[in-house]
This record gives structure tokens, sequence and C-alpha cells, in this order.
């Protein structure tokens, strides 16, 4: 399992408790050494690493069953977008699923987000070779009543 933009580890950790061998790329230092002391013994693999390239996962050459990109998507520009799911399809084992979120809203101070558009992370994604066998919108699970998030799943049937 590969968690893309693991933030402190949350997830991954939630995924490791599964039994799953999970490896967590956060390209912030002050985040990822946090993580590391937080679910320090949990087997999660910390990887220093940043969308659109990956280029230290990629030299690794592994390939992954599920990758997890939770809200980081809006974070990328738009020219980085296509790049960085053609990328995170490329680390997709055959079969394997990607789940990806998208954070739609004000951008709070001091934050970098884009606007994303359904419509671009399907293009894009289809573009890659990944079928989308999930796409649905909810409310912000934090009670942010200005806040909404896009889910997607998709497959890679290669």
């Amino acid at each position: 399992m590969l968690d893309l933009g693991a933030g402190s580890g949350r997830d991954a950790a939630a995924l490791a408790a599964l039994g799953h061998q999970v490896t967590a790329v956060e390209p912030t230092a002050a985040l990822r050494a946090a993580g590391e002391r937080l679910h320090q013994g949990a087997g999660i693999r910390w990887v220093d690493d940043a969308l659109p390239g990956l280029p230290a996962l990629l030299a690794e050459g592994a390939r992954f069953d599920l990758i997890t990109v939770i809200a980081v998507w809006m974070h990328l520009a738009p020219a980085e977008r296509a790049t960085a799911m053609r990328t995170v399809a490329g680390l997709l084992g055959p079969g394997g699923m990607l789940l990806l979120t998208v954070r739609h809203g004000p951008v709070p101070a001091g934050r970098r987000m884009f606007t994303v558009r359904a419509e671009e992370v399907l293009d894009q994604a289809r573009a890659a070779g990944l079928r989308a066998v999930h796409q649905d919108e909810r409310g912000d699970l934090h009670g942010r009543g200005d806040v909404r998030w896009s889910e997607f799943g998709f497959t890679n049937d290669r």
C-alpha cells in the first residue's frame, strides 16, 4: 500500500494496523518526522518524495496494490496534475486501486490550493490508463459548511 502525501500518517497507520505493508510518502520534513514518531513500531516505511514526479519512489521500481492520495490533489498546480496522474498510474500494479480525494472551498490563509474539476481528474485518469469505479461528493467531515470533498476510485485493468 502507498499513501501519497501521508502527512502525520493517520491513513498509513490505519492500513498498517490492518496488516498491510505500507509506504508513506511525505515531502514535508516536519510532518514526516511527526508521523515517524507517532507511529513508531507500526511497520510503516517513510519516504521523502513529492508529486508530480516522485523520483525517489520511481527509482525503486515498486508497484502497489492500493495507492491513496487523500487531500493532496488540490495542492498541485494545474500544469502538474497530468504528470502526477501518469506517475501515480505507473506505480499502480495490475488490478490495483487508486483512491483520491479533492477538497473544494475557500483556501485557508497561507496555503497553496487550486480549483480541481471532477472532469479533469476523470479525463487524466483515463488518459493514464485507469478506469473510474467510484465518484461521489460529500460534505466535510469536520463540519465546515463551506468545504466539500470529491471522492474518486480508479482501477488499473492493465
